[in-house]
């Protein structure tokens, strides 16, 4: 048995070099599965649902098929990108009324986090064989068997996982309906120790044979919904089998030369954009990393952000915004005005544009030049802590991020998915000689697959690695390594917290100029989030990949 360590040392990883194909994922278990679906003649995309199968299995306190997925893919032929909305909507019986009637809105306006008016419709398993079927060449079967196996067999749980698991025991799985199903006679697993959990290798077994349709209109439909029923929330079997994942257009802007991409609303990716685009005007290479006045920027652009997006994310089928003008450069000039550059604003409003008329991400390049980028989540680790009784995996909550104010675009309503706080990205390549036309034909060179899991961190950390890899020309591990900033719970208000390795001078600097400040270090470093970056450069024909230190992963090329 060995001794558990604080997490509160600088670790420094090598970045990952491959010739033809890459994984990049917070388990290295799941990279290994999904190396293994490439080497079978697998696309990006087969393996990217085999690796979020397999960290269902080895990582349930951050993601599962009972959550949410978005995804982006790029298609090396076409040179497009398209994204994948697997996030579910909240059950055709849940209202606002009902929930006034029944007194359940907290003195934050916010339902309590795990009851079970929380669980929107789990979109994973569809957004898992939908990926698959329009980008793949592998059956389900395949891509699913080394998740299965490890379900069977057992694994040895990681030591950042087990001190997850624990909090999650304490937290909800004592606490949830079926939450012990995931625990070891009450307790989670210890670093090292070998779980086996043969209902999700049922549950997955029963999608490799039969598709989706086995989870929302067959036996694990039904008990999902009873369970649900069971614990007091008001979800039905039809609207399990309502749901549809969304192909989308991903939204994007312009940044020193390349082009960032995201999903759009309602995810939060928007958030990581306007951020961008308002630190452009800003020469962020001539100022020193981590230095008080580069922080102060891009702290101060990420409250405006979160101003806008807090208003303006939600469902585009109740209320779409006004994307087109928010990431205007226009708009974004504007919005930098308001930016003082020796003390920090903490009261931000959302602006108005005006035309003129818990999560694990990952990513896969295959030896073609597809990529995925691709993120699952619970949300709050293990979601609500809810079992479907022997199909070994929870119940997520993402409906708690729903508004309770009725006037509000957010607002929670029957058949409505709400704010999702999880993101991909990936950024392609934009050429003066090779410009891109205007029917949009093609999307440009893929630069980067990227990614930073973990609630309101998700568009900050994706800011923070973005203007590493691009303002500072860092390799993928080094933009992961670097120390992040964090403000908390998404609001331009919110307190910044600063993670261990940032100057003590700095943080002086920073409380000086106004920021409400908090210092972070040890294991709850987790609310910087857990990155992923595999880059690709076409000079050298090679990949460069990055796994985050502060998780349990790595990225493996060949």
């Amino acid at each position: 048995m060995f001794k558990s360590i604080e997490i509160n040392f600088s670790s420094r990883r090598s970045p990952v070099i491959g010739k033809h194909r890459m994984v990049a994922a917070s388990q290295p278990q799941a990279v290994a599965a999904g190396l293994d679906i490439l080497s079978k003649g697998g696309t990006a995309a087969d393996a990217a649902v085999a690796v979020a199968a397999v960290l269902n299995v080895t990582e349930p306190t951050s993601t599962g098929i009972g959550g949410d997925c978005f995804a982006l893919y790029y298609d090396a032929e076409k040179q497009k990108i398209s994204a994948l909305n697997g996030s579910g909507r909240a059950p055709a019986a849940l209202t606002l009324e009902k929930v006034e009637k029944e007194n359940l809105i907290s003195t934050q306006g916010e339902l309590p986090p795990f009851h079970p008016y929380t669980i929107t419709v789990p979109g994973a398993c569809a957004g898992w064989c939908d990926l698959a079927d329009a980008h793949g060449r592998l059956s389900m079967g395949e891509i699913l068997a080394p998740a299965i196996h490890l379900a069977e067999e057992g694994f040895p749980v990681a030591p950042i996982t087990a001190y997850f698991w624990q909090r999650g025991v304490d937290r909800q799985l004592r606490r949830s309906l079926g939450g012990m199903e995931l625990t070891l006679d009450g307790r989670a697993p210890q670093p090292g120790e070998i779980f086996r959990n043969p209902g999700l290798a049922r549950t997955l077994r029963a999608i490799a044979e039969t598709g989706k349709g086995a989870f929302y209109e067959g036996k694990i439909g039904q008990t999902i919904v009873s369970t649900i029923r069971h614990a007091g929330g008001c979800m039905r079997e039809a609207d399990l089998a309502k749901h549809a994942s969304t192909w989308e257009n991903p939204i994007y802007t312009d940044y020193r030369s390349y082009r960032i991409w995201e999903c759009p609303p309602n995810g939060q990716g928007l958030a990581a954009l306007l951020a961008l685009n308002i630190l452009e005007g800003f020469e962020l290479s001539n100022l020193p990393l981590l230095s008080e006045k580069r922080l102060h920027l891009e702290i101060e652009a990420m409250r405006l952000a979160f101003a806008d997006t807090r208003w303006y994310v939600a469902d585009p089928a109740f209320n779409p915004a006004p994307l087109q003008m928010l990431l205007s450069k226009e708009y974004a000039a504007e919005r930098r005005k308001l930016i003082n550059r020796n003390r920090a604003t903490l009261d931000q409003k959302h602006g108005t544009p005006v035309a003129s008329s818990d999560t694990v991400y990952f990513c896969v390049v295959d030896s073609q030049g597809n990529a995925c980028s691709f993120i699952n989540s619970n949300y709050m680790g293990f979601g609500t802590g809810i079992v479907p009784a022997g199909y070994g995996f929870t119940l997520h909550n993402r409906g708690h991020n729903f508004s309770l104010d009725p006037l509000h675009p957010n607002a929670l309503a029957p058949g409505k998915r709400p704010y999702h706080t999880i993101i991909p990205g990936m950024i392609t390549r934009i050429h003066r000689d090779q410009m891109i036309d205007s029917a949009g034909s093609k999307d440009g060179e893929l630069y980067a697959a990227f990614g930073v899991m973990g609630g309101y961190m998700q568009p900050q950390g994706h800011m923070q690695v973005v203007s590493g890899l691009l303002d500072d020309r860092l390799d993928p591990q080094a933009a992961l390594d670097l120390p992040r900033f964090c403000i908390e719970d998404g609001t331009s208000g919110g307190r910044v917290a600063l993670e261990q390795g940032i100057s003590p001078d700095v943080i002086g600097a920073l409380e000086g100029m106004g920021h409400p400040i908090q210092t972070v270090s040890g294991h709850e470093r987790a609310m910087f989030g857990r990155g992923q970056i595999i880059l690709k450069d076409i000079e050298r024909g090679v990949l460069w990949g990055g796994s985050d230190p502060r998780a349990d992963g790595c990225a493996m090329g060949l």
